[in-house]
């Protein structure tokens, strides 16, 4: 039973590195890409016994000779090739045990992804309280922004010109001479 739930930490690992950057991924099988990033996440490479070159290469000898990607059956094969010789002091089953305790229960790590930059700079040129000129007609008071009406002259078919300042008063006038 012990390695019953092994083989499923081991296949809910497989799993979640096979979507892990892809979004059409299925889970049921693994690139390249994301082999190389399983055996660095899970310090499989180790830069002396075991580097991202050997990775490549167990990558190459275990999948299909026209496919691009691993089954979770050779993937299991690629992790029993790389353990005698990532634990070389070890038998080739302690090699295996330790090898698949690495990787169980592992997911993908975003260490070194780009972050929001929210610096002074960044707060001052985005604070619409600061805009000045035609920018500031684009946002009301809080800072929404207006959508069409702040970016487009709307027309006004009074008949008056766009700066007259008198405009509407033609009636009253006309009214107050009679």
């Amino acid at each position: 039973m012990a390695e019953s739930t092994d083989v499923d930490q081991l296949l809910e690992a497989f799993k979640k590195f096979a979507i892990h950057g892809d979004t059409k991924a299925t889970g049921k099988e693994l690139n390249g890409k994301n082999w190389a990033k399983l055996c660095k996440d899970c310090k499989i490479i180790d830069g002396k016994n075991v580097t991202g070159t050997d990775v490549d290469i167990v990558f190459s000898k275990v999948k299909q000779k026209t496919s691009r990607v691993i089954t979770f059956d050779e993937f299991h094969r690629a992790l029993e090739e790389l353990a005698p010789k990532r634990f070389k002091g070890q038998s080739k089953e302690e090699a295996e045990q330790s090898i698949f305790k690495l990787v169980e229960g592992k997911e993908p790590t975003n260490v070194g992804v780009t972050k929001v930059a929210k610096t002074g700079a960044v707060d001052r040129l985005t604070d619409t309280s600061r805009y000045t000129g035609s920018h500031r007609e684009r946002f009301d008071e809080s800072g929404k922004g207006k959508g069409r009406e702040g970016r487009e002259e709307l027309v006004e078919n009074t008949g008056y010109v766009g700066a007259y300042k008198n405009a509407g008063t033609y009636d009253t006038k006309i009214k107050s001479d009679k």
